[in-house]
């Protein structure tokens, strides 16, 4: 039989490890059993439909009484116990050390309990604990160190002859911020706040987390050599917490950086790897194709945008760069057929061309690009992060450098009306921060939105950045932004395209970069003079 659902009820204290609300209580739908899960301590108990009593304080009486001596494993004396009143002791017929905690009036109301198997308990009322060895600093004072536990606490105060203050988070990394965010009035009556937390992975997390909730100019960051100071005292190595003390780091906020550090991003230029247009107006204008940067192509329908993509693609792969081509508006057998057109200047999708070409100059010129190229076999509308995994795979696994999106309406053409530009602002951030990720050059087409007045974009009418359609972001967060305008009604002039540079990052310069024609025999864009 299907076990029943159950309903969440409330939270509530875990007796197990003394968190405050970290027990989740559930009932079944026909109120016969529950149980409760602690995401603290993750123990989990089944109920008979009663529901535990939430305490609202642990009577202090539970606790225990231990002896404070020497701890010669960790190399602590007695002494820095006795100021600590860290203590040894039994719980249970069991061995255990006992650090006991005081509220900020200076009462000892918990003890947290650490076994020879390194499990922990709590005892006593854990609601107003201050961080360990608190109650020993009241009145501030120049530096305190915080550490991410007792023993390491311990090991820090040991090593300045428990002479300066040096506290602890109770309950390790994962509610560093929880108990540092309570204390912040009393750490603030230090002029500095050492973090000294563990040297791995969480103890890192926590640092920053904690760092970014103190007072900015007070916050420093001690880098360990070991895990934490605990293992570098019982190595005999205490001599490195001190050092680690004296080269603690100011804390940056991430992305803050002081002008004095700037020094070599000014003198060292980076070399930016580019690939050069194949048309040299549009070379002159934005200076090559560079990785880790994104290019918006624009224009309206039937102005050659996915023509422009493949003599692009084509290029690029002629000069030795793998190419991933995703099409949402045509399979992959068009696409294919597209690139190797570009390089047969002949449209081999046009029966009446393709029967005059032998198989044999096809394949030809299909071995030219089948090791530069990679498809996205997908047609229309697409997942966002779906895609963002697909071009990941291109670049990391396939190594191709340039990525073209033809185009980026059809991604979010499944959304319901209304929300196309929030779409597409979360789409081209993801895009943005993919390609500076793993540094491609990428090509995204969008279309135009019709412009006011009686012409369209079809009709040659000038493209701007205001008739992107969708968001604001296209053009902002695009590092180039190509317009292309054709009259498709012209009787002289209806093959040539104006390619026109909206935005450029790099150097500034915007304006008219050059005309293509369009041969309606090969299918090929060439470039040709033009006089502004």
């Amino acid at each position: 039989m299907q076990e029943n659902s159950s309903t969440f009820i409330r939270h509530a204290p875990c007796e197990n490890c003394g968190s405050q609300d970290n027990l989740a209580i559930y009932l079944n739908s026909d109120e016969s059993q529950g149980h409760t899960y602690c995401f603290g301590c993750h123990d989990y108990n089944k109920t008979h439909g009663e529901l535990p009593e939430v305490a609202t304080k642990r009577e202090t009486k539970n606790m225990i009484s231990g002896i404070i001596e020497a701890l010669p494993k960790r190399k602590l004396n007695s002494e820095t116990c006795k100021v600590f009143k860290y203590e040894t002791g039994t719980y249970n017929g069991k061995n255990c050390h006992i650090a006991n905690y005081f509220d900020k009036e200076y009462n000892k109301v918990a003890q947290h309990l650490r076994f020879p198997d390194k499990s922990f308990i709590w005892i006593g009322d854990t609601t107003n604990i201050a961080l360990f060895g608190q109650h020993l600093w009241r009145d501030g004072g120049r530096n305190i160190i915080i550490t991410e536990g007792e023993l390491d606490a311990m090991s820090v105060s040991q090593m300045q002859n428990n002479r300066y203050p040096v506290v602890s988070v109770p309950s390790g990394s994962a509610s560093a911020k929880k108990y540092i965010k309570r204390e912040l009035e009393w750490l603030s009556k230090f002029e500095n706040i050492i973090l000294m937390f563990d040297n791995d992975e969480a103890g890192n997390k926590a640092t920053i987390e904690c760092a970014n909730i103190l007072p900015v100019r007070k916050v420093k960051i001690a880098k360990l050599q070991e895990k934490d100071a605990s293992d570098l005292l019982q190595k005999g190595q205490g001599s490195k917490i001190i050092d680690a003390m004296w080269e603690a780091k100011a804390y940056t906020p991430q992305g803050i950086i002081q002008g004095v550090d700037t020094k070599d991003l000014l003198l060292n230029d980076d070399e930016v790897e580019s690939i050069p247009y194949q048309w040299n107006g549009l070379n002159e204008k934005l200076q090559g194709i560079r990785f880790g940067e994104l290019n918006l192509l624009c224009g309206g329908s039937g102005t050659g945008k996915s023509q422009m993509t493949r003599e692009i693609a084509y290029d690029c792969i002629l000069k030795g760069h793998k190419v991933g081509y995703i099409a949402l508006e045509e399979s992959v057998k068009r696409s294919i057929r597209g690139l190797v057109s570009v390089g047969l200047n002949a449209q081999i999708h046009n029966p009446e061309i393709r029967k005059n070409i032998p198989d044999e100059k096809i394949l030809e010129e299909f071995d030219k690009v089948k090791n530069h190229i990679a498809f996205y076999d997908h047609f229309g509308s697409s997942d966002s992060t779906d895609l963002m995994n697909r071009i990941r795979y291109m670049v990391q696994s396939l190594d191709c450098k340039v990525i073209i999106l033809d185009h980026i309406s059809i991604v979010v053409s499944g959304i319901e009306e209304g929300d196309e530009r929030r779409t597409i602002d979360n789409l081209m951030t993801q895009l943005r921060k993919l390609v500076e990720e793993v540094k491609c050059a990428m090509f995204v087409v969008s279309h135009l939105k019709r412009p006011s007045g009686n012409l369209g974009h079809e009709e040659g009418v000038q493209t701007s950045l205001s008739h992107l359609r969708g968001s604001h972001a296209l053009a902002q967060l695009s590092d180039a932004v190509i317009g292309f305008e054709r009259n498709q009604q012209s009787e002289t002039e209806s093959n040539i395209m104006i390619v026109r540079v909206l935005k450029n990052r790099f150097s500034g310069e915007t304006g008219i970069a050059t005309s293509l024609i369009y041969n309606k025999d090969t299918g090929r864009l060439s470039e040709s003079t033009f006089d502004e």
